[in-house]
């Protein structure tokens, strides 16, 4: 995985840099998801990997899938990937680039798993919080797990704050069994 992540870094950046010099952030993440979700597909997953088509073929293939959700420009970083043989690191390139999207914009997604359905008003308050604590605009989503017992975790981006039951129970008995 993290060979796959280091080989599509590059072409991640580049594609951050044309966006931002066209100040076409949403749109190359659009059409980046668009192009991940196709590359992804198992019928074009298998395609793109077949030796009996040649870089010019699997990228038109590509293209003519995508229709007019990709520009020219993205033909282009389409062409260029395929004459690397990296078309299949389409799902990879466009994580990275939501990454440095949401690093540009100041903005983290924020998961927040509760045993309950809490209320928007608590909600709020969260990403509030969450807001201060990181300096960054929050995309909050909620989601509910009742086998956390009770509690939540919330995910934000690389950090993890895990205060549920079940999480504390867990480290309870680890530190019984160490």
């Amino acid at each position: 995985m993290a060979e796959l992540i280091t080989l599509a870094r590059p072409y991640a950046k580049a594609a951050f840099d044309v966006a931002m010099v066209e100040s076409g952030l949403e749109k190359w993440s659009k059409m980046l998801a668009i192009l991940a979700r196709v590359a992804d597909h198992e019928t074009v997953a298998t395609m793109l990997s077949s030796p009996s088509l040649v870089a010019e073929q699997m990228a038109q293939s590509l293209i003519d899938v995508c229709g007019d959700e990709v520009d020219s420009k993205g033909q282009n970083f389409i062409h260029l990937l395929a004459e690397n043989k990296r078309l299949k690191l389409l799902p990879e390139i466009s994580s990275l680039f939501e990454i440095l999207k949401a690093n540009q914009e100041k903005s983290v997604d924020v998961e927040i798993t509760t045993a309950f359905e809490i209320s928007s008003e608590v909600a709020d308050k969260l990403a509030k919080a969450l807001r201060t604590r990181l300096q960054r605009e929050i995309n909050l989503a909620t989601r509910v797990d009742q086998s956390l017992i009770g509690g939540a975790v919330i995910r934000a981006g690389d950090t993890v704050i895990d205060s549920s039951v079940r999480g504390k129970l867990s480290k309870l008995a680890e530190s019984m069994n160490s």
